[in-house]
């Protein structure tokens, strides 16, 4: 599977003050850790992939998906700031896949 993420000029603002001074990477993730429900989209902050992620073509950063994840994501997406909330969504053509979606820094 082939993903493609394009990021709008205020979603890339927001992720390089995210990463700050510091160097990392960014990470598409379903979390389903501690939140009762069958999972949620976060953007994980982390040193850099792990051996089964691959890379999402993204620009003007790089992005990762864990392979076991990847069907659960679709192959054209677009990460959306809100201009005047904290957080971004995730959409494809066929829907949002995720809102409220936070950063969640594990470097």
């Amino acid at each position: 599977m082939n993903i493609k993420l394009k990021v709008d000029d205020l979603s890339a603002g927001r992720l390089e003050a995210a990463l700050g001074q510091r160097p990392g990477e960014f990470k598409l993730f379903f979390d389903t850790e501690g939140c009762g429900c069958n999972g949620v989209i976060a953007v994980l902050i982390i040193n850099g992939p792990e051996p089964t992620d691959l890379k999402v073509q993204a620009e003007p950063y790089s992005f990762y998906v864990d392979r076991q994840q990847a069907s659960l994501f679709d192959e054209d997406m677009r990460l959306e700031a809100f201009p005047d909330y904290p957080a971004f969504k995730l959409v494809s053509n066929s829907g949002v896949l995720g809102s409220n979606i936070r950063f969640k820094d594990i470097r």
